[in-house]
């Protein structure tokens, strides 16, 4: 039962009803559900005597009564993995089968509630999706679990990166299917492209279940799941990145000073049109050359090894910055993965297009019942609701949390506040406590363990490069002495058990518990408050603590003109209020202009929806019926007829086979016209703050809506692509070579991607600084000057690529690729 008292359960629930009252997050009404936790309870002795196959039968007969089948699944855990779910975990059961996020602090048992609840949807009949934000955690929640939906009568199965298509159906077959985000995305834009009378991959949504959900609602929101097609390597691309890695810094080029923009000087403009062959390349008819030089220079210059990337086994992987983990089968758009493959020296992959884009709204919204669960969801409250139209439960936690959570301990500079943390972790070590440290990338979590080893200390890395070890490396990190320095890897998800999996908790609670220490402050305090969680758990003690400088990304970036601190004593520690309140701030404006990013990444898409389901509804019809031959008869009737009905062939084309090769021809060219559409759209859309700047045609000169206008010019182009379809199916029909044996495709240029994959993209509208975005659109096509010492704002690569890299103004635009910008 709950540990309170009747004093403060009393102001609990007027709280809550005010709260209630008020329509605030997390405020979702729990009364009845908790009334039926004794009911629950009463019922234990009933569902002991009962057999494993009578449990079984039990649930699905009664699948409707959420207090019998609370009983029968608490007695189901117990037997299948020792564990009987608390009170506080069947109350998170039944939020989550009502439809609400249910917010349960960070050790509180949530897989397993999930686990129930998906088995409570799958008795009355559903199929449920268990959506997560990695792979590592879908594997692993799903055979952790396994025995309990053995036990229950309930199939499960999971998705990851590697899975094979055949691994995928039986997968998606089972009842219960746990999946990253990214990966239900890819299998439904996968789906959509076939080009065969085959079954899709991707079941008919029924009912969501998101862990994290904060995480793959909001943070994964803001960068849409984009699919690409293989094409044929770009030659300039490999020329431009050539010529970039000739130019040296400080002289052919300047980076500025928070290392998110660079711009060539004129030294260095001189130099790359000398070895492009003496061009000009702010002529009119160089525009593609100024922009793969520029896409070239920022990979050249911004993206770094082992934090943007990594090299491992001769190919470069890009690191998905909000998980710390490699993202497999994603690669960076417009020229930026050759400019860096040429940069570290590995063979060239192949270019790509885009073929097809999907928003975690739009993913989430095909489920007609989706529900969630996480530790950090109250934050965030207001963003569900508006994006989802999603609930918050908050679940009062099993034991109260003794946590030790310090203040932050701030530093004038980077190389003090990392002194200090080497200090704090050497110090507490010769204790035998056990810490987590928590960085911000791959870089600073190697080189922290190579200061550590210097200083004779050893400690276990837990990054993007030996993401396998991960299960391994956290079932020791509660050890006595143990070290482990880790990305966000361990920051959400991670259940670090005092004294390790086999150990002595009680020695390590006496040590006072793990001990995690930050070594910055993320963008949101949500993910602070994640990595925080990993200590704590379930009553235990533990401390957290952020080593924070005012030299980090955050300041620099969203609080640039903070005034240096005072009161700085001589190791560096800061302890001047206005400097301490300056980090908050910065938390303050990246998270709220990220949430204005995730805003207009969704207003910005909702048209592109709508045409999308009017395209697949119009593709579905020519998959599965006879519209192709039928349209292609009509505008074709010569050619359909020399085929069909040429007495002068000793046999004609079979019908079903011409039938076939119409439909093949068509969706080609569906499939063409939507990659075309998006790429128009891309183009519009990179551009479309330019209209906020015009001024419409109205007696008040006032500045037209760039989003209206966006969708002025989408409704126009979509308007027309049925047509062009249809002349140029016809056009290929007539042209292609068509026997009793078929079509080659290749030859007919109806060839499709050899692979594909995902791009790692930036959604990036037009922001909320229009001045800035003219400033940078304008300095696009100056040629530097020799007079300009200290050229301003000059970034030509921003715009020249948009999904590559868009310098965000501070407190405007923000950063929304994982791993794409500095």
């Amino acid at each position: 039962m709950f540990k309170t008292g009747s004093g403060q359960k009393a102001m609990s629930k007027i709280g809550e009803r005010v709260r209630r009252f008020l329509q605030k997050p997390g405020t979702a009404d729990l009364t009845r559900l908790r009334r039926q936790l004794p009911q629950i309870a009463a019922q234990a002795d009933n569902m002991a005597e009962l057999s494993d196959d009578e449990l079984a039968e039990l649930i699905t007969a009664e699948a409707t009564d959420h207090v019998v089948v609370g009983a029968a699944l608490r007695e189901v855990a117990f037997r299948a993995i020792g564990e009987r779910p608390y009170d506080v975990q069947l109350l998170g059961m039944l939020a989550m089968l009502s439809g609400h996020v249910a917010e349960m602090a960070t050790g509180e048992g949530k897989t397993l509630a999930g686990a129930l609840t998906a088995i409570g949807y799958a008795a009355k009949g559903h199929k449920v999706h268990v959506m997560s934000v990695n792979d590592y955690l879908a594997k692993r929640d799903a055979d952790w679990m396994r025995p309990v939906y053995d036990l229950a009568g309930v199939s499960v199965g999971h998705v990851g990166q590697t899975s094979t298509t055949q691994e995928r159906r039986e997968a998606y077959a089972a009842e219960v299917t746990y999946a990253p985000v990214s990966e239900i995305g890819f299998d439904l834009l996968r789906d959509r492209l076939r080009d065969a009378e085959t079954e899709p991959v991707l079941p008919a949504p029924d009912v969501l279940l998101i862990d994290e959900a904060d995480s793959v609602l909001i943070d994964e929101a803001r960068v849409p799941i984009v699919l690409a097609g293989a094409i044929e390597v770009n030659e300039a691309d490999k020329q431009m990145a050539e010529v970039v890695s000739k130019l040296r810094p400080g002289t052919h080029f300047e980076i500025d000073q928070d290392g998110r923009n660079v711009h060539l000087t004129v030294a260095g403009n001189r130099a790359a049109e000398k070895a492009l062959g003496d061009i000009d390349l702010y002529d009119g008819d160089q525009l593609d050359a100024l922009t793969q030089l520029n896409v070239a220079l920022h990979a050249h210059a911004l993206l770094h090894r082992d934090v943007d990337y990594i090299v491992r086994d001769g190919r470069i992987e890009l690191i998905n910055a909000s998980r710390g983990r490699v993202a497999l089968l994603q690669r960076w758009p417009d020229g930026l993965q050759a400019a860096v493959e040429a940069k570290e020296g590995v063979a060239t992959s192949d270019s790509g297009e885009i073929l097809d884009t999907i928003t975690v709204e739009s993913l989430v919204r095909r489920y007609p019942l989706v529900c969630g669960m996480t530790a950090t969801a109250v934050p965030v409250g207001e963003q569900l609701r508006e994006f989802y139209d999603l609930e918050i439960a908050v679940i009062p936690p099993n034991l109260e949390c003794v946590r030790d959570d310090e203040p932050d301990r701030l530093y004038a500079t980077l190389k003090e506040k990392e002194t200090a943390v080497i200090a704090e972790i050497v110090a507490t070590h010769e204790t035998g406590r056990p810490v987590l440290i928590g960085t911000l990338d791959v870089a600073e979590s190697e080189r922290l363990a190579e200061r550590l080893a210097a200083a004779g200390i050893s400690a276990t890395v837990l990054n993007a490069k030996n993401d396998s070890e991960e299960a391994a490396i956290i079932a020791e990190a509660g050890t006595n002495g143990t070290i482990t320095v880790s990305t966000q890897m361990a920051g959400r998800g991670t259940d670090i058990r005092l004294g390790g999996s086999e150990g002595d908790r009680d020695e390590i609670a006496e040590l006072g518990g793990l001990y995690v220490i930050g070594t910055g402050r993320y963008w949101s305090p949500r993910l602070d408050d994640q990595l925080r969680g990993r200590a704590g758990r379930q009553g235990d003690p533990g401390t957290s603590v952020f080593f924070v400088s005012m030299e980090d990304e955050l300041i620099t970036q969203h609080a640039p003109d903070t005034a240096q601190p005072r009161d700085v004593d001589e190791d560096g520690l800061v302890s001047d209020t206005k400097a301490i309140w300056a980090v908050g701030h910065a938390q303050r404006v990246a998270e709220g202009a990220n949430t204005d990013l995730h805003r207009n990444t969704w207003r910005y898409n909702k048209l592109i929806e709508e045409q999308r389901r009017i395209l697949l509804e119009h593709r579905e019809r020519v998959l599965t019926t006879d519209a192709a031959i039928v349209a292609l008869k009509a505008r074709c009737e010569e050619k359909y007829n020399d085929l069909t009905e040429n007495d002068e062939k000793d046999t004609n084309v079979n019908a079903d086979l011409l039938e076939s090769i119409a439909r093949q021809i068509v969706l080609h060219h569906i499939d063409r016209a939507w990659a075309d559409h998006l790429a128009v759209l891309a183009n519009i859309r990179e551009g479309i703050h330019l209209r906020a700047l015009g001024h419409g045609p109205n007696p008040f000169n006032m500045a037209l809506d760039p989003l209206a206008e966006f969708h002025a010019e989408a409704v126009k182009l979509f308007s027309h692509m049925f047509t062009q379809i249809e002349e140029r199916s016809a056009e290929t029909f007539n042209d292609a070579e068509i026997t009793e044996a078929g079509i080659d495709l290749e030859v007919s240029g109806l060839k499709r991607p050899t692979a594909t994959w995902t791009y790692l993209v930036k959604d990036n509208p037009f922001g909320t600084d229009a001045d800035a975005a003219l400033r940078r659109l304008t300095k696009r096509r100056r040629r530097p000057q020799p007079e300009e010492a200290e050229p301003e704002d000059t970034a030509p690569e921003a715009d020249a690529a948009p999904e590559a890299e868009a310098e965000p103004e501070p407190e405007a635009e923000p950063e929304a690729t994982e791993g794409a910008d500095k």
